[in-house]
């Protein structure tokens, strides 16, 4: 198939869904976009398997999603929940998989890593899913993932970013890029443009994907000579950041790296504000959310965050995505929505390359994955079964991600 199919596919009209999905806070699609004559072939192109294979599916496939849908992580979580559901729809939609029906079970981890074993467990045990897209943090990763590598079940993580993550078995894949790859790019063009010498540091000591950013942060900083006069943290949930900024402030730095997720980031910002600290502040992944302009409101302006994913790349298959995803949720996709839905239609592409709901085939051909056109990019699988693409530095701009230039 040719990857120029790619983009048409996304215009197809969204029509119903198999979905057994238990949350309900995912909004129903508020539009349907115009009606189109679909192509003739499967979305995406794979290496591996001929698109043939998937004559031999029938019946409901089905894959496990398990995501934060409640608490503060569902401010990724939700669109996380989204663009599976999208992707779904399409996959339908356009007979990816032939006689067979792609549904999606759904369990809310809420953040919590017992709560996201507990739903490793019972989408493996009681729902037999062939696979499982999640969980949304790192730390429910470390947690949840193994139950899947033990049981043989290929997981896919569409947002965790960790250290580690795919070092827990050969059944644990992710398309979220590394904090080890976003991270130095981030400090070599923030550097570049900015000309910063000494920086402060704030990072949330008590998560491992703010723990692991941070201790990419500290080694781009030392690799690129830039001196570091002061270290702080904090805890996921701390509201009051006034005694570690102020100690920050007086030292002036040049710029403020923080290592958080949104929320805990957004309340940085703002008490950095009020205190007079005006320089400029430089995240990871955890800044990529429409919530923390949302939350720090003009605090946020000119925060410049690593990321994966920009919505405003022109290539088609990325603002074919973005179009249906408009029309179908009302408000713009983010990283994690793009990445959540590249997952889907990886996952489903490897059901249909491998031709069997087996896990071990649907693994393999998982693996094998190269070349396949997706809203992040010309997308592949590494030896490791981490994503290969190109990350992007973005800047809040009236309170919307633009490319840092």
């Amino acid at each position: 198939m040719k990857p120029g199919r790619f983009a048409l596919l996304f215009l197809v009209v969204l029509s119903l869904l198999v979905v057994a999905c238990a949350p309900p806070a995912t909004p129903a699609p508020a539009a349907q976009p115009p009606v189109q004559e679909p192509a003739a072939e499967p979305t995406a192109e794979a290496a591996a398997e001929p698109a043939a294979a998937s004559g031999a599916l029938s019946g409901e496939i089905v894959v496990g999603c398990a995501h934060a849908l409640s608490g503060p992580i569902a401010i990724y979580g939700e669109p996380i929940h989204n663009g599976i559901l999208l992707a779904a729809q399409q996959i339908n939609d356009q007979k990816l998989l032939g006689d067979a029906t792609l549904a999606i079970v759904c369990e809310d981890t809420a953040g919590d890593k017992a709560q996201a074993i507990n739903a490793f467990q019972k989408l493996i045990n009681q729902d037999k899913v062939v696979a499982i897209l999640g969980p949304t943090l790192s730390n429910s990763a470390f947690a949840a993932d193994p139950v899947a590598q033990e049981a043989g079940i290929p997981v896919l993580g569409s947002s965790n970013t960790a250290a580690g993550i795919t070092d827990m078995g050969d059944y644990v894949f992710r398309d979220s890029l590394p904090e080890s790859d976003v991270i130095p790019n981030t400090i070599l063009v923030t550097k570049d443009k900015l000309g910063y010498s000494k920086v402060a540091v704030m990072y949330g000591n008590d998560d491992q994907f703010t723990q692991s950013g941070y201790d990419v942060f500290a080694e781009a900083l030392a690799g690129s000579g830039t001196e570091v006069v002061a270290t702080e943290t904090f805890a996921k949930g701390d509201t009051d950041f006034s005694a570690q900024l102020t100690k920050i402030a007086a030292l002036e730095p040049e710029a403020l790296i923080v290592s958080a997720l949104a929320e805990e980031a957004a309340n940085i910002m703002i008490q950095a504000r009020q205190l007079g600290l005006d320089v400029p502040i430089i995240g990871g992944n955890g800044f990529n959310s429409p919530k923390l302009a949302e939350i720090a409101g003009p605090a946020a302006e000119g925060a410049i965050s690593g990321a994966a994913w920009n919505i405003g790349n022109p290539a088609p298959e990325n603002q074919a995505f973005v179009d249906a995803y408009r029309a179908a949720y009302g408000g713009d996709p983010d990283q994690f929505a793009a990445q959540a839905y590249t997952a889907t239609w990886l996952m489903a592409t490897a059901i249909k390359n491998a031709g069997s709901a087996d896990p071990a085939a649907i693994r393999d051909a998982l693996a094998a994955i190269t070349d396949f056109p997706s809203p992040l990019g010309t997308y592949s699988f590494d030896a490791n079964r981490n994503p290969v693409h190109t990350p992007v530095v973005l800047i809040v701009k009236d309170g919307k991600f633009q490319v840092f230039e």
